[in-house]
């Protein structure tokens, strides 16, 4: 259908063409006339093959800051209010933040079975938009009123403010709570975002498991960003309780798409837990979908985790140190020995077993294990010193970890952070990524001396264009009938200037 459009668009221009320079021969263009015969399906190639864009495809640097943190259940209002900084760092500012927290509600019988209440994600997004902004000029008031739901949101793209996005629905059949922070309607008010520096893109939580997904404003300026797509799998108690599971976020940004996994895999440190994580993984694997809807725009975009360009799995995955004694752990933990203490690694040896995550890459642990701590408020680890009451004995291990999967992906840091609000410590990694920018060329037409470049008479070559205008084409020639056409209509037709002035 488009060809026949395409080739329909060239013979009448064409044919314009003819008519309105028949009596200006001669001229190169009528020897090609000649040579065609009068077979429009000559020019309709050339012409449709002479609108064709060349594609130039260039690529650019964007830079993502993957965050993942089990928080037990604390929430970061009232008297235990967090301090961001020294997590995100935002002063050194990533162009993407994506954050995954596990245990964002007590993982309680009425939490995991009941109703979901997004209170909690709503007051994570708030802190974390408050962090990011505020360092750059942006006073948020606190509290706020009416604050945006982060229940289950994605952003929505303002007509006209920024250039083009397209954003689709929810892939997983939860109504969407919020929408858009600015531009479209709603029932909520949002301080100072005008201002801001980082838009969240978006935000999902099921049961204790929850990620959060900002963008640098200036980004949706810049770049296209489309089929912004959330999937949440459960497969905790019995395999299907969202006690333990994944939420992911798929968005594809110009030509590169991007998927990111914040999970929350079983616990346990006895022999056999790792077959459940592992078997975990693999649901998570195969149930993460991003199905088409009527809301997408005309690009593909990836159904499955596989299917992307770039991919980040973080979270609480629960692997622990395998076949170490717990006095001998904690001793190379005091000497700092990260090398012999990653030789007993559960993940990293699964991953060499093939049991899971064949082929995916992790950064060089360089700091202490982030679980388990004594208290919220403490730096000693849970558990080594006996006669202890009520405390449980786990030996400490690397549970927090940010993997990723794909080309184009380069890390430029992974540590842990040091803020002590709950039994583990947050754990970061800063990406350099590389995205994929198509753009075209103008328009190009053909010239037929180009074409036919032996098909005019020796004494006419040098002669048939006037010097000044020199080689003439064919869109030049409609760009100076146009504006001739229009400069007779505001002289001689003054009526015409104001109707569509």
């Amino acid at each position: 259908m488009d060809d026949k459009k395409a080739k329909s668009g060239s013979r009448r221009l064409w044919k314009w063409f003819k008519r309105k320079h028949k009596h200006e021969q001669p001229d190169p263009y009528y020897y090609l006339d000649e040579l065609s015969d009068g077979d429009d399906d000559f020019m309709e190639d050339v012409y449709v093959s002479s609108f064709e864009m060349d594609p130039c495809t260039s690529t650019y640097e964007l830079r993502i800051f993957v965050g993942t943190w089990n928080v037990a259940g604390r929430s970061p209002v009232g008297s235990s209010v967090v301090d961001l900084d020294k997590w995100l760092k935002p002063q050194d500012a990533a162009d993407i933040y994506v954050l995954g927290f596990q245990e964002i509600v007590p993982l309680k019988t009425r939490t995991v079975i009941g109703a979901d209440d997004p209170t909690e994600a709503t007051n994570w997004n708030l802190l974390i938009g408050k962090t990011l902004n505020e360092h750059f000029g942006c006073p948020w008031l606190t509290p706020m009123l009416n604050p945006i739901s982060s229940d289950n949101y994605h952003y929505v793209q303002v007509p006209g403010s920024e250039r083009m996005a397209s954003f689709s629905g929810i892939s997983d059949n939860t109504p969407m709570r919020g929408r858009s922070i600015t531009g479209h309607h709603h029932d909520h008010k949002q301080p100072c975002i005008g201002s801001s520096k980082y838009k969240l893109m978006a935000s999902k939580k099921m049961v204790g498991v929850f990620i959060s997904v900002w963008m640098k404003k200036e980004l949706l300026k810049k770049y296209c960003v489309s089929n912004v797509k959330i999937s949440s799998v459960a497969c905790g108690i019995m395999g299907y309780l969202g006690n333990k599971g994944s939420v992911s976020v798929s968005m594809s940004i110009e030509g590169s798409s991007f998927c990111f996994i914040a999970a929350h895999l079983a616990s346990g440190e006895k022999k056999g837990d790792e077959g459940r994580r592992n078997h975990q993984v693999s649901e998570i694997f195969k149930r993460t979908c991003f199905p088409r809807s009527l809301e997408d725009d005309d690009s593909p975009h990836p159904l499955t985790i596989l299917g992307h360009d770039q991919i980040f799995w973080f979270g609480d995955l629960n692997y622990r140190l395998y076949k170490l004694e717990d006095n001998l752990a904690r001793h190379l933990i005091q000497k700092q020995d990260w090398k012999a203490l990653q030789e007993f690694d559960q993940l990293r040896r699964e991953q060499e077993d093939g049991g899971v995550f064949q082929g995916w890459r992790e950064g060089n642990i360089e700091f202490a294990p982030t679980y388990k701590y004594s208290s919220s408020n403490c730096n000693r680890y849970s558990g080594g010193l006996p006669g202890r009451s009520g405390e449980k004995q786990r030996t400490p291990a690397w549970c927090d970890r940010i993997l990723w999967y794909g080309k184009g992906v380069k890390l430029l840091s992974y540590f842990r952070s040091e803020i002590k609000f709950s039994d583990h410590r947050p754990v970061s990694a800063l990406f350099s990524t590389q995205i994929e920018v198509t753009k075209s060329t103008n328009p190009r037409i053909v010239d037929k001396d180009t074409i036919a470049p032996n098909t005019m008479p020796p004494e006419q070559i040098g002669t048939s264009r006037n010097d000044e205008e020199g080689k003439s084409t064919l869109l030049s020639l409609i760009v100076k009938d146009t504006e001739a056409s229009s400069t007779h209509a505001k002289t001689v037709d003054k009526p015409y200037e104001c109707r569509f002035s």
